[in-house]
């Protein structure tokens, strides 16, 4: 038997330790939401408030992981990033409550693209012409998927309102990709206490909206339905919590010991899973369109993949020489930001 490297070992365990989480965290929100389609806002603040529980805990266990204290002044530079993140939240658990678990890769399937076009805007640079060649393949691919089919019932097609929630929902990713990198020198470089002030804002900002939709109200008044499955939304809350915690700790070592490309497969090879294990574990109608639609979707991110690696290995060209003079350069003020996006995936 061939001597495994531990090396090797180690990136096989992390990249099926983030593929099991993504999973998990997919379809048990998929089985709570359907069995409380009411409750989505509910369901998502306790998630997030599993997710602070977690991280104070983790810091008490592990030393390492410091906990912010709360500043106000902190709390107003971050005010961008946290309300992209609850409202990107928001509509991707409203898209993946409207939409079957196999569509749902479909449905979010132009957050490439978008992330493409709102980091260049936000850098005021243009992609090259590779990029843009892969960003068109995720968009035909998104077409391809969401166009009307008349194999599929009425009961699986997916309403308008629903692509509406997953394209809003890619747009939000997008902004947040961008955010992210403006964010963290407020919090001394630490993503992980990025990720204790993007939930602890989430959950703050969402409150109300709790309230004012009276989610509360409609819980306690399932719950004195006999037919209304509280195990399954209790134990679903709890296990989305902890995954959610788990899945933010195995993205960071995902990105910390593996490559682009071998984060991108794991993400391509997960979403083959769940669009099989949607048909299996819900009887989702896999069609041929929707089988080429995420294909060519995961052709075009891999090939974008591809392209941001080989970049990142050319060598640098030589800075020019300093001029002195009055018609010397100040600066460059549109530096190229490439949003990768193993830091963007499924958080939600």
């Amino acid at each position: 038997m061939p001597h495994l490297n531990p090396q090797t070992l180690q990136v096989a365990a992390v990249v099926a330790f983030y593929m099991a989480a993504a999973l998990i965290m997919v379809f048990v929100n998929k089985a709570v939401l359907n069995s409380s389609p009411d409750l989505p806002l509910l369901f998502l603040l306790i998630q997030l408030l599993i997710a602070v529980v977690l991280l104070h805990a983790s810091s008490m266990v592990y030393k390492t992981i410091r906990i912010p204290k709360f500043d106000a002044e902190v709390a107003k530079k971050l005010v961008p990033v946290v309300s992209v993140n609850i409202i990107g939240l928001v509509f991707n658990t409203l898209c993946l409550r409207d939409v079957e678990a196999s569509f749902f890769q479909i449905a979010r399937g132009l957050v490439l693209p978008l992330t493409i076009a709102v980091s260049s805007v936000h850098t005021r640079s243009i992609p090259s012409r590779l990029v843009l060649t892969a960003a068109f393949i995720v968009t035909v691919g998104f077409m391809l998927g969401v166009a009307p089919s008349s194999s599929l019932p009425i009961t699986a097609t997916p309403s308008n309102l629903s692509l509406f929630y997953g394209v809003l929902s890619s747009l939000f990713i997008a902004f947040h990709a961008v955010l992210i990198k403006s964010s963290l020198p407020h919090c001394n470089n630490s993503t992980i206490e990025l990720a204790w002030w993007t939930n602890v804002g989430s959950a703050i900002m969402i409150l109300p909206f709790v309230i004012l939709l009276g989610e509360p109200w409609k819980l306690y008044g399932l719950s004195n339905t006999p037919e209304w499955n509280w195990s399954m939304f209790l134990w679903g809350s709890l296990v989305t919590g902890l995954f959610g915690f788990l899945l933010c700790v195995a993205g960071l070592l995902s990105i910390k010991v593996t490559s682009p490309i071998t984060h991108m497969f794991s993400s391509a090879a997960r979403s083959v899973l769940q669009t099989a294990l949607g048909v299996s574990i819900f009887g989702d109608i896999l069609t041929t369109n929707r089988a080429g639609s995420i294909s060519v979707i995961l052709g075009g991110t891999m090939f974008y993949t591809w392209i941001k690696s080989v970049e990142a290995a050319a060598p640098k060209p030589p800075s020019p020489p300093i001029r002195s003079g009055p018609d010397v350069e100040m600066g460059n003020q549109s530096s190229s930001q490439a949003s990768p996006l193993w830091q963007m995936d499924e958080k939600k």
